[in-house]
């Protein structure tokens, strides 16, 4: 494992957790960077700025373990997810997947790795093919990576994929118009399980469903990750759902990890205090409570990612911001629980210094 960032000139990213040894660890980033240009109209197509999506993340996701990854619309937990795959071409840094380094893989070997890795994505119905049966989206993948040798076998093993997750292999030649979003979440669920996956990612994955569907969606993804000893990532802006599924929460905010650590620790004693503000908007589901817990509003807007704020990307928000915030980009340092890191100046000044910019420049073409 990578030692902690230590001293003034240490990196501001996203430390591994804790020390684990690296056999542990099945998906790994470093460095992991996703930016996209922004290009000026007219006929030059000129390059006039950087998106920074992903901005600089280190990253573990340990074997049978569930990570969840919360942040604000925007702050990039979704491409980040997608990176880890390679649906989006990382532009920095490095994806590693069981030892294997994928981000210099090519099209074959990333077909084969492809078994080992599955996506849920958040739209049940726009994620299927509405021309295609059941049946048909469900033994695709069995037929791209030969995993059944016959229409026979492969029709069995369809069966038992939509038992698994919990419905009736009776509606296998059924379209996806013809069931409900939790219904049809389940296919997608049977779909990404049919290529017999170690590491899954949800993105999303109960986002447009309606709340007591979410509850049965979460349940099941609870049970499969217990049967078949799946390592998940949970992508999710809902921090009372990854505190129900996940073992260690990670929390983004403008493309950069700020806090992880064990769910436990960071769900009732946050030390970022951009996570505090999202755990005060979580629901108390108690009125006498509800009516006095105390919300944080957090003042201003989220900066644009292409314009990214100088040192603490969070400063210009955060309530406690101080002399070194404009001038030190903070690192993932030990705070709180074991295991629980938070890039936050407020448990002592570690990081890189930076120069005052609210932007990058990024160059012309």
């Amino acid at each position: 494992m990578t030692d902690l960032p230590q001293g003034p000139t240490a990196h501001a990213v996203g430390v591994p957790a804790s020390e684990v040894p690296a056999s542990d660890v099945l998906v790994s980033a470093r460095g992991l960077e996703v930016h996209f240009p922004i290009r000026s109209g007219g006929a030059l197509r000129r390059t006039t700025g950087v998106l920074r999506a992903v901005d600089g993340v280190d990253l573990d996701i340990r074997r049978g373990e569930t990570l969840g990854l919360v942040g604000e619309s925007g702050c990039g937990k979704s491409t980040l997810g997608n990176a880890l795959l390679r649906l989006v071409e990382p532009t920095g840094g490095t994806v590693t997947f069981d030892g294997t380094d994928v981000t210099g893989l090519d099209r074959r070997a990333m077909r084969a790795l492809r078994r080992r890795a599955g996506m849920v994505f958040q739209d049940p119905f726009a994620s299927l093919d509405p021309r295609r049966t059941v049946r048909q989206t469900v033994s695709e993948p069995l037929e791209v990576h030969g995993l059944r040798a016959g229409r026979r076998e492969r029709a069995e093993r369809v069966a038992e994929l939509l038992e698994l997750v919990g419905l009736d292999p009776a509606v296998a030649d059924r379209y996806p118009h013809e069931f409900s979003g939790g219904q049809r979440q389940r296919v997608g669920i049977a779909r990404a399980l049919a290529g017999e996956p170690d590491f899954l990612v949800c993105d999303e994955a109960i986002a447009s469903l309606d709340v007591s569907v979410q509850a049965q969606v979460l349940n099941l993804l609870r049970r499969l990750q217990r049967r078949l000893g799946l390592t998940l990532l949970f992508i999710s802006h809902d921090l009372s759902a990854v505190r129900h599924v996940s073992d260690r929460i990670a929390v983004m905010y403008l493309g950069r990890v700020v806090e992880v650590g064990p769910a436990a620790a960071v769900g009732s004693d946050p030390k970022m205090p951009y996570t505090q503000a999202l755990l005060s908007a979580v629901p108390v589901p108690h009125p006498s409570l509800e009516r006095t817990r105390q919300r944080i509003v957090l003042r201003g807007d989220v900066p644009s990612p292409s314009a990214v704020p100088s040192g603490c990307r969070f400063r210009t928000r955060c309530p406690y911001a101080f002399e070194p915030c404009p001038d030190v980009d903070p690192a993932l340092q030990p705070v709180g629980a074991p295991g629980q890191l938070a890039a936050c100046h407020l448990h002592g000044v570690v990081g890189r210094p930076v120069e005052r910019e609210e932007a990058v420049p990024a160059p012309a073409d």
